[in-house]
């Protein structure tokens, strides 16, 4: 099963701060509230991803709404994988990530993109990065 990363669990922290700033610099939002005891717990195992299932079900609908403000596909229109590319120069995704994109879930979806954005290696992320944005 698939986990989410840290970066996307301070990512969407952030997002909510930005959002919902605090009136008084203490009280913070749900959301944040929400994603905050994850986010120590994980800084405190020294862990990098959490599984979906530990989330309380706060925590998931505030990570699932930060997740729909994200760009949902890494398709920059560069697809390598219809010549035969077993992984796409463009985006950077197998063959099999590229044909079940749309049957794959939120959290599926985040950890193709942390593989890809660590990887660095597509056009997405060198010469069309401008794409990417």
């Amino acid at each position: 099963m698939a986990s989410i990363h840290i970066s996307d669990i301070e990512a969407a922290i952030n997002h909510w701060r930005r959002l919902r700033p605090s009136p008084d610099g203490v009280r913070l939002a749900p959301e944040v509230r929400a994603l905050a005891p994850v986010y120590a717990r994980l800084i405190h195992a020294g862990a990098q991803e959490v599984s979906p299932a530990s989330l309380s079900t706060a925590a998931m609908q505030a990570w699932l709404a930060w997740y729909e403000t994200q760009p949902d596909t890494p398709c920059i229109a560069i697809c390598s994988t219809s010549q035969g590319d077993a992984q796409c120069k463009g985006c950077g995704r197998s063959f099999a990530e590229v044909q079940q994109w749309l049957e794959l879930t939120p959290v599926q979806k985040r950890a193709v993109w942390q593989r890809i954005q660590a990887e660095g290696q597509a056009l997405r992320f060198t010469r069309y990065a401008e794409r990417g944005k």
